[in-house]
């Protein structure tokens, strides 16, 4: 698994499904996907691209799975298919026609973000895609010296 992280929004929806996306894009990263972790975070999840299918062996917790289309060169793709709550060690999505990659969600995510069939998601590298979510606060300001002061002279005087 590639130790990169991604964050997913809904552009449809103007929601976030997961600040931190591990992504899966090596055959074994693809096989292991989250089997052996104990739980996944509020705000976490798994791209898995072009994928079409995903099984839940040896998984120890549920989850919510979105299935995507080919991404577009602005890297946003179409949700084709959602499945709310695939149970530890029985669900079993086996082929989802036009998928080109699967999100690997906590369970309450589909739900949470109202992500539907057509919806249109964009992936990018952590903080690209996610911006502030709805009604939080602006990111403070950098710390520095203020626009437009003197940098301190030698020995901390101005």
């Amino acid at each position: 698994m590639t130790i990169r992280e991604l964050a997913a929004r809904n552009l449809t929806r103007d929601t976030v499904l997961a600040m931190r996306l591990g992504v899966a894009d090596g055959l074994w990263g693809k096989f292991m996907g989250l089997m052996g972790r104990p739980s996944l975070d509020t705000d976490a999840g798994l791209w898995l691209p072009d994928s079409n299918g995903i099984h839940m062996m040896f998984m120890r917790f549920p989850i919510d799975a979105v299935f995507v289309g080919r991404r577009d060169a602005d890297g946003s793709c179409r949700v084709v298919s959602v499945h709310r709550g695939l149970r530890a060690w029985t669900g079993l999505v086996p082929l989802v026609r036009g998928a080109h990659g699967v999100l690997e969600l906590p369970v309450g995510t589909i739900d949470r973000t109202a992500t539907h069939v057509g919806d249109t998601l964009v992936l990018a590298p952590t903080g690209a895609a996610a911006g502030p979510a709805a009604g939080s606060a602006p990111p403070a300001p950098a710390a520095g010296p203020a626009a437009g002061s003197t940098p301190p002279a030698p020995g901390g005087q101005r």
